[in-house]
């Protein structure tokens, strides 16, 4: 079958040819999933809104020899409340960030995708955000497989150094803190 109809959190999407963008998606059923959207980036697009980055989208694809190319999207949750306040903008950008760097493409992990729709829920509710989102990069260590320490040593782990480590390189969105 040719065409695949999935739903997902939009983590990730960069800017490819004059009107195109390859878009990251989260997904329940694929894990991290990657695809292209054809046309875009034009004015008459009528897609391009509903693959904004933090949307909760259904989205419908054809499977093609490369990318699969998007046919057709629409919007569950904006997350409109996040996308109103720039701090939590911030947050909701790093959370995109560790979720799209430290996830192989294509493994499937409802844990996960639950995780990632929940803290985006509970942002903008919570007064204590550096406590979520630590609690949050902790977490997801550990489902990835990538931590395995006690409740203690969990309140000292410091996620930053931690996860650079792993991805070998820098996290562009803990630049985005210091301005917050």
């Amino acid at each position: 079958m040719r065409g695949l109809k999935v739903e997902g959190i939009i983590i990730k999407r960069k800017n490819y040819g004059e009107s195109d963008r390859i878009v990251s998606m989260f997904t329940r059923e694929f894990g991290k999933y990657t695809f292209v959207a054809k046309g875009v980036r034009k004015i008459t697009s009528h897609r391009s809104a509903h693959i904004e980055l933090l949307n909760h989208s259904k989205i419908t694809l054809y499977k093609s020899y490369a990318y699969p190319i998007l046919t057709e999207a629409s919007v569950v949750d904006d997350f409109s409340v996040i996308k109103n306040d720039l701090t939590n903008v911030g947050f909701a950008y790093h959370i995109c960030e560790l979720v799209e760097g430290l996830c192989a493409e294509g493994q499937e992990n409802e844990e996960i995708f639950m995780l990632l729709k929940g803290v985006l829920l509970d942002l903008p509710k919570t007064k204590n955000k550096a406590s979520l989102i630590h609690n949050f990069e902790i977490t997801l260590l550990t489902l990835l497989g990538f931590w395995r320490g006690n409740q203690a040593s969990s309140s000292t782990l410091d996620t930053k150094d931690f996860v650079e480590n792993i991805l070998e390189r820098r996290l562009k969105s803990k630049r985005i803190f210091s301005y917050l």
